[in-house]
């Protein structure tokens, strides 16, 4: 393998193992654990990303693009019906996690990659907009409204413990989203 092959290998093991870390630890989580999940040496870490700070935007951002790369795909072609429910649902029981990262990089004060968010807001603008073009969403409902739900209903998920109750508040949310009459 070549070197660099082999050291985009490494980062890439490294922003995985580090994603799963600062998951199941929070972001104090230390850095020797990531390396040892990563199966890397903890110098391996810091040549890529010289701060932790460093590695958990990336990793924020590595999860902004997954989302991006996923509202561009989903309620294309031959969407089964239910695909927004499934994909609202998705992302806010996993933005739980996000919200963490989000969380950390406010209270550091360091911000996403200003192409990364746009990259994003025109995937979910896209995807807002197939949804309401099939019905699935009422017309009413803005970028912004759509957003500030995704996180309200990803802070209700992170504050709640049970399934049941997180899919009956996110089935709430989504049952208000869906055109009247």
């Amino acid at each position: 393998m070549s070197p660099r092959a082999d050291a985009a290998r490494n980062r890439s093991a490294v922003l995985r193992a580090a994603d799963e870390v600062f998951v199941e630890h929070g972001t104090t989580a230390s850095t020797e654990e990531i390396a040892r999940r990563a199966g890397v040496g903890i110098g391996t870490v810091f040549r890529h990303f010289p701060t932790k700070e460093a590695l958990l935007k990336a990793v924020y951002e590595q999860r902004l693009e997954h989302l991006a790369a996923r509202a561009l795909t989903i309620g294309t072609d031959e969407a089964p019906p239910g695909w927004f429910r499934e994909f609202f649902t998705d992302v806010a029981t996993t933005s739980a996690e996000k919200l963490i990262l989000a969380d950390a990089l406010s209270d550091l004060r360091l911000d996403a990659d200003p192409e990364i968010t746009a990259r994003l807001r025109s995937a979910v603008g896209a995807l807002l907009r197939r949804a309401q073009a099939a019905g699935a969403v009422r017309e009413d409902v803005s970028f912004d409204d759509l957003i500030a739900l995704l996180i309200a209903a990803g802070r209700a998920a992170q504050a709640t413990e049970g399934e049941r109750t997180r899919t009956r508040l996110i089935d709430v949310i989504l049952d208000g989203l869906e055109p009247r009459g």
